[in-house]
């Protein structure tokens, strides 16, 4: 009987520990959302249309940095990917933009690193972002629909 009032207690603390450092962590994730809710809509879809060259290497490098500023969820980038497929951005572009807007996160880089530590942070998107290009290139390549 001990021993459970013992781990009921530290349940409790844990708990009440998660949810101090939640509270501490909230307006930087609010700050974070709403930034990406401020760029996604001042950057009209034209403008990324308008950057892409029909190349392999340069549009997905392109899609690559576009997706990492941009930053958003993966239930809209299916519809905004198919927006710009509409618009006749390259495949390429498209899976690399995918890629990078769910993987790299520049907007909120300094919330992650605040978080998790800014060497982390700093390496995952780095990571992200060259695996982006990866991925889009593999991915159009084996399914051969380029």
């Amino acid at each position: 009987m001990k021993n459970v009032i013992i781990k009921m207690q530290k349940l409790k603390e844990a708990t009440l520990k998660a949810g101090k450092g939640l509270w501490k962590t909230f307006p930087m994730i609010l700050g974070t959302i709403l930034l990406i809710s401020l760029i996604t809509t001042l950057i009209p879809k034209s403008f990324y249309t308008s950057i892409f060259q029909n190349n392999i290497f340069i549009d997905s490098f392109i899609g690559s940095l576009v997706g990492s500023i941009s930053a958003g969820n993966p239930v809209t980038s299916y519809i905004f990917g198919g927006e710009l497929l509409a618009q006749g951005v390259s495949l390429f572009a498209v899976t690399a933009f995918l890629v990078a807007w769910v993987t790299v996160g520049l907007i909120q880089l300094p919330a992650e690193s605040a978080i998790l530590g800014k060497k982390f942070a700093l390496l995952r998107n780095i990571t992200a972002f060259i695996l982006a290009i990866i991925v889009a290139i593999i991915t159009i390549l084996i399914l051969g629909v380029f």
